[in-house]
């Protein structure tokens, strides 16, 4: 029995970290993609250099991304418009639009009374859900000499 409840707290395990490795960005191609770089390679640009081809639109989001923090969201955005533009062999992220999505929170109250204890409890909760946050870019390559 114990060796089996291990077994499946192990696979929900893996279950919950492969949903959050799941791709939160998507992409439609525009140009001609080109061979795979290191996202260490693409630069964020946030007005257009003077010559690049455009190679897709590419759209991501912080979800699942267990960054905590306007900041640190964006930068998990960031770091996967980078990535899926090195995927396509972009040299360049141009950045064109960001955003929040979705988000909420509320307020809860509650009172009990106990049967045969005569007790009364009474239970209040506060919860918030900060929104992911969101960027849209073009996912462009910059040849060296327009750098």
């Amino acid at each position: 029995m114990k060796h089996t409840l291990r077994n499946c707290l192990f696979s929900l395990w893996l279950a919950v970290f492969a949903l959050a490795g799941c791709a939160t960005t998507s992409h439609v191609i525009t140009g001609k993609p080109r061979e795979p770089i290191e996202p260490s390679q693409v630069t964020l640009y946030s007005s257009a250099p003077p010559n690049f081809e455009e190679i897709a639109v590419i759209d991501a989001s912080s979800r699942s991304s267990f960054a905590f923090g306007d900041q640190k969201k964006m930068d998990a955005v960031i770091e996967r418009l980078k990535k899926a533009a090195a995927s396509l062999g972009a040299n360049g992220v141009l950045l064109q639009h960001t955003g929040s999505d979705g988000g909420g929170g509320g307020v809860g109250a509650g009172i009990s009374k106990g049967v045969g204890g005569g007790g009364v409890s009474i239970g209040t909760s506060i919860f918030t859900s900060s929104a992911n946050k969101t960027g849209r870019a073009l996912a462009i390559y910059v040849p060296p000499e327009s750098r």
